[in-house]
């Protein structure tokens, strides 16, 4: 699965490895990977694996759920799809509550109590994620975990989840499609190490001129 999906997702370019010419994130930080699952959802044959490895990630791993969450806006079609998949009901976290109507932030009906799988595209920092699931546990709903598509593994992501006590299951991860970027031709094999290396520090810079043997 962690292949498959990793081989979709540099297909479609929607996970993409630019060592040379990296990217810079809004936070200043230079990256040489970008991602953008949400074209996941306009490839077909693309979109039909994702959804059905998140059903298949969710019924292995969280097999008492019995609400899905999207996060706002990327979780939102995924988590749809996957709970029509599932037969289960579905709704989404707004990044902030409505400033009108009912001024809801959770859209869906949640009960307390209800077991409930936050579905998300990316997980990075964990920030975003983590506020979702803090909205959801104040709501009332026993929040079993996370399915993602692609997680970076980083070290900040990876405290800060644990210290929450959130699980997450992705469908692949940065380590696998760093190597089938290389075993496929998308990048160079050299330049795995300075992708890890990005990884595992990325307010290091050093990565950028081919030093990644020290991370």
């Amino acid at each position: 699965m962690k292949e498959r999906i990793a081989k979709d997702l540099l297909k479609i370019k929607a996970v993409f490895f630019r060592p040379e010419e990296p990217f810079t994130w809004a936070s200043g930080i230079k990256s040489p990977v970008y991602c953008d699952n949400r074209l996941t959802l306009t490839d077909v044959e693309v979109r039909g694996d994702v959804e059905n490895g998140l059903a298949a990630l969710i019924r292995e791993h969280y097999p008492d759920v019995e609400v899905l969450m999207g996060t706002s806006t990327a979780g939102i079609a995924h988590a749809a799809i996957t709970g029509h998949l599932l037969d289960l009901p579905m709704g989404y976290v707004r990044s902030g509550a409505k400033d009108h109507g009912r001024k809801n932030q959770i859209e869906g009906r949640l009960l307390p109590g209800q077991k409930v799988v936050v579905v998300e595209d990316l997980i990075s920092t964990g920030g975003s994620v983590l506020e979702v699931v803090e909205i959801l546990r104040e709501a009332g709903a026993e929040v079993l975990g996370v399915a993602s598509i692609f997680t970076y593994g980083m070290k900040k992501g990876l405290e800060r989840l644990a210290a929450a006590n959130v699980v997450n299951h992705s469908l692949t991860d940065f380590d696998t499609i760093a190597r089938i970027a290389a075993e496929e031709g998308y990048i160079r094999p050299e330049d795995v190490a300075r992708l890890i290396a990005f990884r595992n520090n990325p307010s290091d810079e050093s990565w950028i001129n081919g030093n990644g043997g020290n991370a």
